[in-house]
């Protein structure tokens, strides 16, 4: 089945290895007509997307993706049709990429105790934008602590290795604020995995009630039978199945770039959604400083 839309993708700017530029080139060799970035934190390849994108006819959907904690789990939240250049949602996004920033540096400093010498300089130089794990596990990979990104999230810097250090606290509520505080469109991303889907039902009433407006169906690896079970969930919780590869570059997903199908209908009732929501006052939020953890 020919596919042309891809709503969860990463450049650059935060974890993935193209740059916007050459993520929408690839989308266009692809055969993609639609596609969102949507990198971790940062709108920051958003400008130079929209720029290739033109260029390309390919209709970008400004985007972003939102790490939560939840315990011991995290829950992912992805934003579509954003109003970025707004200064108090940017202001908030910088407070998340210095927390980011922070957590390299102190992943680098247990690392070091550990003996397993990498430098935060070369992290920084990996990480062309916003600062994240992958960025450390490429840097493992380099020196040759680990012979693949999975194998030193899994030795290193994965839950319970000695290189892990927690995320800034934001709950999945504080990312729903966020993203509608610039008149975005709330979506979780990756249900299954990440919350997991007995989590997912906890979870999903208060969401939806903070204003969820979508639940990511189509994604990746997900089977037809976990396709079915997450669009029963979005249609008893009104909510607009969406879908992508999550796709960061060769090799680090198993799903290439437009190698999931996703149905025109999500995105015509993205823009229904996104068409009512423009123009409006957004609800202010501020996010709290982070806490230094003991």
């Amino acid at each position: 089945m020919t596919n042309h839309i891809d709503l969860h993708t990463h450049s650059t700017a935060s974890d993935g290895i193209y740059s916007p530029t050459d993520l929408l080139q690839h989308a266009h060799e692809a055969g993609l007509r639609v596609l969102a970035l949507t990198d971790h934190d940062t709108t920051e390849g958003l400008d130079e997307a929209f720029e290739a994108a033109l260029h390309l006819a390919i209709d970008l959907v400004p985007g972003i993706e939102i790490n939560t904690d939840v315990g011991k789990d995290e829950i992912h939240i992805l934003g579509y049709y954003l109003e970025y250049q707004r200064p108090e949602f940017q202001a908030n996004l910088q407070v998340l990429r210095d927390a980011r920033v922070h957590r390299g540096q102190r992943m680098v400093e247990l690392l070091n105790q550990q003996g397993v010498h990498i430098t935060w300089e070369r992290v920084r130089q990996i990480a062309q934008g916003a600062v994240g794990r992958p960025h450390v596990a490429r840097a493992l990979v380099e020196a040759g602590y680990a012979q693949s990104i999975g194998e030193a999230f899994d030795k290193y810097i994965g839950r319970g290795c000695p290189g892990y250090v927690p995320h800034y606290k934001l709950t999945p509520v504080g990312a729903i604020r966020l993203i509608r505080s610039a008149n975005g469109l709330p979506v979780m991303a990756h249900p299954i995995g990440l919350p997991g889907l007995d989590e997912l039902r906890k979870w999903l009433p208060e969401l939806v009630a903070e204003g969820l407006v979508g639940l990511e169906t189509y994604y990746g690896p997900y089977t037809p039978e976990e396709v079915q079970e997450l669009h029963e969930l979005a249609d008893q919780y009104h909510l607009i199945p969406t879908g992508g590869t999550d796709f960061h570059g060769p090799g680090i997903h198993p799903t290439p770039l437009g190698g999931r199908f996703v149905p025109f209908e999500a995105v015509e009732r993205l823009k229904a959604e996104a068409e009512k929501q423009a123009g409006n006052t957004p609800p202010p939020f501020e996010l709290p400083p982070p806490v230094e953890e003991k």
